[in-house]
This record gives C-alpha cells, sequence and structure tokens, in this order.
C-alpha cells in the first residue's frame, strides 16, 4: 500500500455550501460511491469507525474537526481538536474532553454509531461509550464524514496576527 492520502486544508481553500471555512473531507456514499448515503437512526444500525492523527493545526484559530455526523440541518456531533484538547461537540457546543494534552501526530481511533435513536462515540478502543446521547434522525438525512474540517479561514487567522499561507493549514492523517 500507498502511504495514505494527506487531506490538507489551507484556510484560504474553497468553501463549500454554507461554511465559512474550507475543508477537505470524505463523505458517506453507496458502495459503488455513486449514491450519497442518507438515513434514520430511528431505523437500523448506523456506524463508522476511523483511525487517524491530527498532524497540523493553523497558527492562529488551532481548530479542527476531523468526523461528524451530520442530519439535514447542520452537524449533529463531531469530534473537534482545538488544539491541544480533543473534544466531543454536540449542536456546536464541546460536551466532553476527550484529550488535554493532544500531541499532533498521535494516533487515534474513533467510532460512531448510532441506533434507535441514540448516538454513541468510542475514543482510542474503549469497549463501552465515552459519550451517549439521544438524538433522533427521522427524516433519512443522516451520514457520516471524515477528513479536515479546520474551524478557520483568512479573515480568523489575520485577526490572530497570522498570515494567510500555503505555510499556514491544518492536516489529518486517515489511517483507516
Amino acid at each position: 500500500f500507498k502511504k495514505p492520502p494527506k487531506p490538507i486544508f489551507y484556510p484560504n481553500g474553497v468553501r463549500s455550501g454554507s461554511s465559512n471555512y474550507p475543508r477537505t473531507e470524505l463523505r458517506e456514499t453507496s458502495n459503488d460511491g455513486r449514491t450519497r448515503t442518507k438515513w434514520s437512526n430511528t431505523k437500523g444500525y448506523h456506524v463508522m469507525d476511523f483511525k487517524a492523527a491530527v498532524t497540523a493545526v493553523p497558527r492562529g484559530k488551532k481548530h479542527v474537526v476531523v468526523g461528524q455526523i451530520h442530519d439535514s440541518k447542520s452537524d449533529v456531533v463531531v469530534l473537534r481538536l482545538e488544539h491541544p484538547t480533543m473534544y466531543v461537540n454536540v449542536d456546536g457546543k464541546n460536551v466532553l474532553a476527550l484529550d488535554n494534552n493532544y500531541a499532533l501526530g498521535r494516533v487515534f481511533s474513533a467510532r460512531f454509531e448510532t441506533y434507535e435513536g441514540k448516538i454513541n462515540v468510542y475514543y482510542n478502543d474503549m469497549s463501552r461509550p465515552i459519550y451517549s446521547f439521544n438524538h433522533a434522525i427521522s427524516d433519512e438525512s443522516g451520514f457520516f464524514k471524515v477528513g479536515t474540517y479546520t474551524q478557520s479561514n483568512c479573515d480568523k487567522e489575520k485577526e490572530k496576527g497570522q498570515t494567510c499561507g500555503s505555510d499556514n493549514y491544518g492536516e489529518i492523517r486517515l489511517y483507516a
């Protein structure tokens, strides 16, 4: 195998949809990659496992979202690094610190599982969820995403006194 791809995000990159921040993410699709998968977590069992390392954060606003569950409106739950702290973030609020001293480049594993209107988050091969909550996605709009979604842009970097060149970026490495 070749080395895994390096999703890199520069604060001055292209933005998509209604986002204020550029990103490079893998979005859940059908097995052939042609259809965007959507599901309800009130029916069936849905899971995303991944192994990754955050290897760079923007110099000013050092925030990177690594993985998430989305519904038709927005993200429901995300794994978010606000360097140096890795969080579970629900509805835009950090609800649990997973690692208060995350070192860039440290490989971690995560799992999002959802069924019967419940969402469970696992971190670093724990056998029990580290965080669970009820959130029904009943309109067949749920899907998973993983990749580099840094929560910064040129305006945020300039506010923090940083330049917005190609040497200022966020990056993750996906291993599985």
